[in-house]
């Protein structure tokens, strides 16, 4: 038979007392392992709330960010994010293939930083440029990628609607490129009557790719073209630039003396990047004039 709970003690404790002192001893590891689990942050899953624990970057764009950082510049009002568009293609000898993108770090940031309360999306790098077999248009030379029209489309559907899933009110939809035009349009509309009344507005603002404004803007400022035939022209370098000269190839252009294009010189290079910055502005505050419009504010 087996003794009593109270009964046999040895040392001053019951067998049953004696019993729980060895489990808890034994248990003693175990239980500090767990709440060293409990305690330790979840590197994927880490909680909402947690508090930034250092200042925030002074920077617009969202790739740029750390996600503390986006929660509390949303939370501090920046309720917009423009979601632009740019490419990859043949440029001509002088200009890289991703003039586009490099273009629009420029302009979005300008962008954002007028409007006040918007963050910028990754820049989309990927547009439609011609068939891929057989190869048309830009696809025709080596450095393009293109994607179908299909494909385009879908990619902004799916990066609009993870900014819907964050609680972002307004998105602005951009292209840096003629090509990219029709996508942007029809996919702010298809998502705005999908959403109607639930989500995010969209707004494609065609305003940004008015290069006829920005030719007579220039024309104005004394800088007059002739066409060279190159997939390139002064504004564009100018504001290459302002933005990243290396992606114009300034110095390789020096020594091969060719600092010009479409019959307008380059040099100075400094003025060159201040004509550059201007006509970032001149984009931007026509971009920004549109979106408020749309906006209602």
């Amino acid at each position: 038979m087996w003794p009593s709970p109270g009964g046999d003690r040895r040392f001053g404790f019951s067998i049953l007392e004696e019993l729980i002192m060895r489990w808890t001893i034994a248990l003693l590891p175990v239980m500090f392992v767990l709440w060293l689990q409990a305690a330790k942050p979840n590197p994927v899953a880490p909680d909402p709330d947690t508090p930034r624990p250092i200042p925030a970057a002074d920077s617009l764009f969202i790739e740029d960010l750390t996600w503390m950082e986006v929660r509390d510049a949303m939370k501090a009002g920046k309720h917009t994010v423009i979601v632009a568009t740019g490419g990859i293609e043949q440029n001509g000898p002088y200009i890289a293939a991703g003039k586009h993108n490099v273009v629009l770090r420029g302009t979005t940031d300008a962008i954002a930083r007028k409007l006040g309360d918007a963050l910028v999306a990754p820049i989309v790098g990927f547009v439609p440029e011609g068939d891929i077999t057989p190869p048309s248009l830009h696809m025709k030379y080596p450095s393009t990628v293109s994607v179908r029209e299909e494909t385009y489309r879908a990619l902004l559907r799916d990066i609009c609607e993870c900014y819907q899933t964050h609680g972002f009110k307004h998105i602005i939809l951009i292209g840096d490129s003629g090509g990219n035009q029709d996508g942007l349009k029809a996919v702010a509309e298809e998502l705005n009557k999908k959403w109607a009344g639930q989500g995010p507005r969209l707004h494609y603002i065609p305003e940004y790719y008015n290069y006829g404004e920005l030719g007579d803007w220039l024309a104005k400022q004394g800088i007059k073209q002739v066409d060279e035939g190159l997939h390139d022209d002064y504004a564009m370098t100018a504001q290459l630039v302002a933005v990243d000269p290396t992606s114009v190839r300034i110095k390789q252009r020096q020594i091969a003396g060719k600092m010009s294009i479409n019959g307008v010189s380059l040099l100075p290079v400094e003025k060159t990047a201040e004509i550059g910055r201007k006509v970032i502005d001149f984009r931007a505050e026509q971009t920004v004039a549109a979106i408020r419009k749309s906006r209602g504010s």
